[in-house]
């Protein structure tokens, strides 16, 4: 079973898009996993999480959209998608990143 994770902050404009178009990703692939989800309330809960904007997904422990310039903190995390900018991964990206997982 996958370990999937969906960090977040209280008040995140994005967070719920990108919940649903998890779950979406998630039951079309058939996989078998249950989304934590985990609340990010300060910047020592930032700290400690390695949270890098909200709504950070991670599966199995690792967050496949991270990039390198990333820093933790209580952001709004904004992804590049094949439609432009945005505040969630595309259905898309999710269902290729679990292709590769299951």
């Amino acid at each position: 079973m996958l370990k999937v994770e969906l960090l977040y902050f209280d008040g995140c404009p994005s967070y719920r898009m990108a919940e649903r178009l998890l779950r979406e990703a998630l039951a079309e692939q058939g996989a078998s996993a249950e989304i934590a989800m985990i609340q990010i309330a300060d910047d020592d809960d930032a700290k400690r999480a390695k949270f890098v904007g909200s709504p950070t997904i991670r599966i199995d422990g690792v967050d496949p959209f991270r990039y390198d310039e990333a820093n933790d903190g209580m952001e709004c995390r904004i992804y590049v998608t094949p439609e432009g900018l945005k505040g969630w991964p595309t259905k898309a990206m999710l269902e290729e990143v679990l292709k590769r997982k299951t």
